[in-house]
Protein backbone atom coordinates (compact mmCIF):
# COMPACT_ATOMS: atom_id res chain seq x y z
CA UNK A 1 0.00 0.00 0.00
CA UNK A 2 0.93 3.17 -1.03
CA UNK A 3 1.71 6.00 1.90
CA UNK A 4 -0.58 9.02 0.93
CA UNK A 5 0.40 12.73 0.61
CA UNK A 6 -0.06 15.15 3.13
CA UNK A 7 -0.65 17.98 0.82
CA UNK A 8 -3.37 17.59 -2.26
CA UNK A 9 -2.61 21.53 -3.72
CA UNK A 10 -6.27 21.07 -4.03
CA UNK A 11 -6.77 24.40 -1.57
CA UNK A 12 -4.16 26.40 -2.93
CA UNK A 13 -6.74 28.68 -4.45
CA UNK A 14 -8.41 29.74 -0.87
CA UNK A 15 -11.06 26.63 -1.52
CA UNK A 16 -11.41 23.57 0.30
CA UNK A 17 -13.75 20.44 0.24
CA UNK A 18 -16.34 20.00 2.73
CA UNK A 19 -17.03 16.20 3.56
CA UNK A 20 -19.46 15.48 0.34
CA UNK A 21 -17.58 16.64 -1.70
CA UNK A 22 -18.73 20.20 -1.66
CA UNK A 23 -16.02 23.23 -2.65
CA UNK A 24 -16.19 26.58 -0.52
CA UNK A 25 -14.06 29.17 0.58
CA UNK A 26 -11.97 28.38 3.29
CA UNK A 27 -13.42 31.90 4.95
CA UNK A 28 -16.88 30.06 4.69
CA UNK A 29 -18.47 30.27 8.19
CA UNK A 30 -18.80 26.36 8.28
CA UNK A 31 -14.90 26.37 8.23
CA UNK A 32 -15.16 29.16 10.80
CA UNK A 33 -17.18 26.66 12.95
CA UNK A 34 -15.24 23.57 12.49
CA UNK A 35 -11.81 24.90 13.03
CA UNK A 36 -12.55 26.65 15.90
CA UNK A 37 -13.52 23.84 17.35
CA UNK A 38 -9.96 22.01 16.12
CA UNK A 39 -8.39 24.66 17.79
CA UNK A 40 -10.37 23.92 20.94
CA UNK A 41 -9.24 20.67 20.77
CA UNK A 42 -5.74 21.34 20.15
CA UNK A 43 -6.27 23.48 23.28
CA UNK A 44 -7.08 20.66 25.69
CA UNK A 45 -4.73 18.14 24.70
CA UNK A 46 -2.16 21.26 25.70
CA UNK A 47 -4.15 21.31 29.12
CA UNK A 48 -4.40 17.66 29.38
CA UNK A 49 -0.15 17.78 29.37
CA UNK A 50 -0.64 19.99 32.16
CA UNK A 51 -2.49 17.93 34.11
CA UNK A 52 -1.71 15.27 36.80
CA UNK A 53 -5.03 13.76 38.03
CA UNK A 54 -5.94 10.59 36.12
CA UNK A 55 -9.68 11.25 36.33
CA UNK A 56 -9.45 14.74 34.43
CA UNK A 57 -7.01 13.56 32.00
CA UNK A 58 -9.75 10.65 31.20
CA UNK A 59 -12.27 13.70 30.57
CA UNK A 60 -10.29 15.29 28.82
CA UNK A 61 -9.56 12.95 26.57
CA UNK A 62 -13.68 11.81 26.15
CA UNK A 63 -14.29 15.05 25.66
CA UNK A 64 -11.55 15.33 22.39
CA UNK A 65 -13.20 12.65 21.03
CA UNK A 66 -16.70 13.93 21.33
CA UNK A 67 -15.13 17.22 19.86
CA UNK A 68 -13.43 15.34 16.86
CA UNK A 69 -17.34 14.07 15.92
CA UNK A 70 -18.59 17.40 16.33
CA UNK A 71 -15.44 18.51 13.97
CA UNK A 72 -16.25 16.08 11.37
CA UNK A 73 -20.48 17.15 12.01
CA UNK A 74 -19.32 20.55 11.09
CA UNK A 75 -17.24 19.70 7.85
CA UNK A 76 -20.03 17.50 6.26
CA UNK A 77 -22.80 19.69 3.80
CA UNK A 78 -25.96 18.86 5.12
CA UNK A 79 -29.07 19.67 3.38
CA UNK A 80 -30.48 23.47 4.67
CA UNK A 81 -32.57 22.95 7.74
CA UNK A 82 -32.16 19.54 8.20
CA UNK A 83 -30.74 18.82 11.28
CA UNK A 84 -28.30 15.67 11.61
CA UNK A 85 -27.12 13.76 14.93
CA UNK A 86 -23.98 13.74 15.36
CA UNK A 87 -22.20 10.28 15.98
CA UNK A 88 -21.02 9.52 19.66
CA UNK A 89 -22.46 13.22 20.88
CA UNK A 90 -25.98 12.58 22.48
CA UNK A 91 -27.82 13.62 25.55
CA UNK A 92 -25.51 10.94 27.56
CA UNK A 93 -22.71 12.92 26.75
CA UNK A 94 -24.66 15.92 27.92
CA UNK A 95 -25.09 14.50 30.86
CA UNK A 96 -21.80 13.37 31.70
CA UNK A 97 -20.29 16.87 31.44
CA UNK A 98 -23.18 17.29 34.05
CA UNK A 99 -21.89 14.48 36.25
CA UNK A 100 -18.28 15.90 36.59
CA UNK A 101 -19.25 19.73 36.97
CA UNK A 102 -21.59 18.48 40.24
CA UNK A 103 -18.77 16.05 41.31
CA UNK A 104 -16.21 18.54 41.23
CA UNK A 105 -17.89 21.43 42.31
CA UNK A 106 -19.05 19.70 45.32
CA UNK A 107 -15.56 19.79 46.26
CA UNK A 108 -15.10 23.19 46.02
CA UNK A 109 -15.58 26.13 48.09
CA UNK A 110 -18.15 28.65 47.10
CA UNK A 111 -18.15 31.47 44.89
CA UNK A 112 -17.09 35.46 46.31
CA UNK A 113 -17.30 37.05 43.01
CA UNK A 114 -16.01 36.74 39.29
CA UNK A 115 -12.80 34.74 39.27
CA UNK A 116 -10.32 36.12 36.61
CA UNK A 117 -8.59 33.58 34.71
CA UNK A 118 -5.36 32.49 36.36
CA UNK A 119 -3.99 30.67 38.78
CA UNK A 120 -1.74 27.64 38.79
CA UNK A 121 -0.64 26.41 34.68
CA UNK A 122 -3.28 23.97 34.21
CA UNK A 123 -6.33 26.30 35.47
CA UNK A 124 -4.75 29.36 33.09
CA UNK A 125 -4.69 27.01 30.35
CA UNK A 126 -8.39 25.74 31.18
CA UNK A 127 -9.64 29.54 31.14
CA UNK A 128 -7.75 29.58 27.53
CA UNK A 129 -9.94 26.75 26.45
CA UNK A 130 -13.26 28.09 27.82
CA UNK A 131 -12.97 30.57 25.87
CA UNK A 132 -12.26 29.23 22.71
CA UNK A 133 -15.59 27.03 23.38
CA UNK A 134 -17.01 29.55 24.13
CA UNK A 135 -15.54 31.74 20.42
CA UNK A 136 -16.55 27.45 19.20
CA UNK A 137 -20.27 28.13 20.30
CA UNK A 138 -20.75 31.64 18.96
CA UNK A 139 -19.51 30.47 15.37
CA UNK A 140 -21.66 27.81 15.34
CA UNK A 141 -24.71 29.43 16.40
CA UNK A 142 -23.87 32.01 13.39
CA UNK A 143 -23.96 28.88 11.12
CA UNK A 144 -27.04 27.98 12.02
CA UNK A 145 -28.45 31.33 11.72
CA UNK A 146 -27.42 32.58 8.72
CA UNK A 147 -29.51 29.24 7.46
CA UNK A 148 -26.06 26.87 6.13
CA UNK A 149 -27.04 23.87 8.72
CA UNK A 150 -29.87 22.92 11.38
CA UNK A 151 -27.88 21.86 14.60
CA UNK A 152 -28.27 18.76 16.74
CA UNK A 153 -30.00 20.25 19.80
CA UNK A 154 -27.36 17.60 21.88
CA UNK A 155 -24.91 19.69 20.12
CA UNK A 156 -25.48 23.17 21.22
CA UNK A 157 -25.91 21.53 25.35
CA UNK A 158 -22.80 20.04 24.82
CA UNK A 159 -20.55 22.95 24.09
CA UNK A 160 -22.47 24.78 26.10
CA UNK A 161 -22.00 22.67 29.29
CA UNK A 162 -18.31 21.78 28.11
CA UNK A 163 -17.58 25.96 28.53
CA UNK A 164 -19.36 25.07 32.55
CA UNK A 165 -17.13 22.34 32.88
CA UNK A 166 -14.10 23.58 32.03
CA UNK A 167 -15.11 27.26 34.39
CA UNK A 168 -15.15 24.24 37.25
CA UNK A 169 -12.56 22.78 36.16
CA UNK A 170 -10.38 25.49 36.28
CA UNK A 171 -11.45 26.50 39.81
CA UNK A 172 -10.56 22.72 40.64
CA UNK A 173 -6.94 22.50 39.29
CA UNK A 174 -6.71 25.68 41.28
CA UNK A 175 -7.89 24.41 44.69
CA UNK A 176 -5.73 21.00 44.20
CA UNK A 177 -2.37 22.63 43.57
CA UNK A 178 -3.62 25.09 46.72
CA UNK A 179 -3.58 28.41 44.44
CA UNK A 180 -5.71 31.35 45.42
CA UNK A 181 -8.91 32.42 43.24
CA UNK A 182 -7.93 35.83 41.80
CA UNK A 183 -11.49 37.90 42.56
CA UNK A 184 -12.44 40.90 40.12
CA UNK A 185 -11.67 43.55 41.77
CA UNK A 186 -14.47 46.12 40.99
CA UNK A 187 -12.87 49.19 42.15
CA UNK A 188 -10.13 48.13 39.61
CA UNK A 189 -7.54 49.69 42.34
Amino acid sequence: MEKSKIYTKTGDEGVTSLVGGARVPKSHARLEAYGTVDELNAQLGMLAVWVDDAETKKQLQYVQHKLFSLGAYLATDQPQNMSQTVYGLSAESVCFLERAIDSMDAALPPLKGFVLPGGCRASSLCHVCRTVCRRAERKMLALEEHGSCKLDGAVKRFVNRLSDYLFVLARRLNYLTDTDEIYWDKSCK
